[in-house]
C-alpha cells in the first residue's frame, strides 16, 4: 500500500514505474543499470588513476566525466528505489532543493566538460605540435575548474527562483526526481520570465557547446582525411567516433526536452527522455569508452595481469 504523508511543505513525485509487474521489471532493469553505472565509472576513475599510461590530459578529463556521472546517476537513482520500494512518494522542500540544485550543477558541469574533450581531441588532431602547450596541466584544472564552477552558478540560480515561487496547487510532481521545469505547472504565478531563463541557459549550456563540438569534429575530420599514416587515421578516427557518440547521447535529448514550449510537453515524454540522460548515459559513458579505446583495454588487461600476479 502506498503511503502518501506528507507536511504542508513536502512535494510528491508520481515516479517511473506503475505499480504492476511491468513496473517491477523496469525497477529491477534500473537498478541493475544503476549498479553497472557505479562500477564501471569507479573502475573507470581507479584505472586512469592507477595506470600512469593513462596520466595524460585526454584521460584526466576522461576521469572527470565518469566522476560526474557518478554523481549524476546517485543524485536520482537511490531516492526513486526508496520510494518505489517502501511506497512512500514524497520528498521534503529541503531534499527537492537540494536534489534540483545537484542534478542542474553536474548536467551543467559535463555540458562543459565535454567542450573540453572536445578541444583537446582537436588540439591533439590538428595542432599535434602544439599540444603540450595548449593542454597542459594548469589549462586541464582551468577547464575542469570553471566546468564545475559555471554549473554550481547556473544550478543556484534556478534552483533559488525555483524554489521562492508561491506553489498554492497540488504539490505533486509529475516526475522521478524533482525537475524544475516539472515543478512550475504547480505554480500559481505568471512564470514565463523564468521559462524564458531556462531557453536561454539551454542555449548557452546545451545548443551552443553542441554546435562548436560539431564544428570543431568538421575540422578534426578533414584533418584525419589528411593523415598519411593508416594507423593514424583509424586512431584518430576511433578516438573522435567515440566521444562524439557520447556527446550526441548527452545533448539531443536533453537539449529537445528543455528547448519545447509547455504547450509541446508531456509528462511522460519527459520522463521517457530524461531516463535517457540521467540513467542510461552515466552508464554507456564508461562502457563506450573502454570498448572503443585500445588504451583503456590495454591498461585494463595490464591492471588484470597485476592482480592475478599479486595473488600468486
Amino acid at each position: 500500500m502506498e503511503n502518501y504523508t506528507q507536511t504542508s511543505t513536502d512535494f510528491i513525485l508520481l515516479g517511473l514505474f506503475p505499480p504492476t509487474r511491468i513496473g517491477l521489471f523496469l525497477f529491477i532493469v534500473i537498478v541493475l543499470v544503476f549498479l553497472m553505472a557505479l562500477f564501471s565509472n569507479l573502475s573507470m576513475i581507479l584505472l586512469i588513476f592507477l595506470d600512469t599510461h593513462l596520466h595524460t590530459p585526454m584521460y584526466f578529463l576522461l576521469s572527470q566525466l565518469s566522476l560526474i556521472d557518478l554523481n549524476y546517476i546517485s543524485t536520482i537513482v537511490p531516492k526513486m528505489a526508496y520510494n518505489f520500494v517502501f511506497g512512500n512518494k514524497s520528498i521534503s522542500f529541503i531534499g527537492c532543493g537540494a536534489q534540483s540544485f545537484f542534478f542542474l550543477t553536474l548536467g551543467g558541469a559535463e555540458a562543459l566538460l565535454l567542450i573540453s574533450m572536445a578541444y583537446d581531441r582537436y588540439v591533439a588532431i590538428c595542432f599535434p605540435l602544439h599540444y603540450s602547450i595548449r593542454m597542459s596541466k594548469k589549462v586541464c584544472m582551468l577547464m575542469i575548474t570553471g566546468s564545475w564552477i559555471m554549473g554550481s552558478i547556473n544550478s543556484c540560480a534556478h534552483t533559488a527562483y525555483a524554489f521562492h515561487i508561491p506553489y498554492c496547487r497540488s504539490r505533486t510532481i509529475n516526475h522521478f526526481f524533482c525537475d524544475v521545469p516539472a515543478m512550475l505547472t504547480l505554480a500559481c504565478m505568471d512564470t514565463w520570465v523564468y521559462e524564458y531563463t531556462v531557453f536561454v541557459s539551454t542555449i548557452l549550456f546545451l545548443v551552443f557547446p553542441f554546435i562548436c563540438i560539431t564544428s570543431s569534429y568538421i575540422r578534426v575530420l578533414l584533418a584525419i582525411c589528411r593523415m598519411q599514416s593508416t594507423e593514424g587515421r583509424k586512431k584518430a578516427y576511433s578516438t573522435c567516433s567515440t566521444h562524439l557518440t557520447v556527446v550526441t547521447f548527452y545533448y539531443v535529448p536533453f537539449a529537445y526536452t528543455y528547448l519545447r514550449p509547455r504547450s509541446l510537453r508531456s509528462p511522460t515524454e519527459d520522463k521517457a527522455l530524461s531516463v535517457f540522460y540521467t540513467i542510461l548515459t552515466p552508464m554507456l559513458n564508461p562502457i563506450i569508452y573502454s570498448l572503443r579505446n585500445k588504451e583503456v583495454m590495454g591498461a585494463m588487461r595490464r591492471s588484470i595481469q597485476r592482480a592475478c600476479f599479486v595473488k600468486m
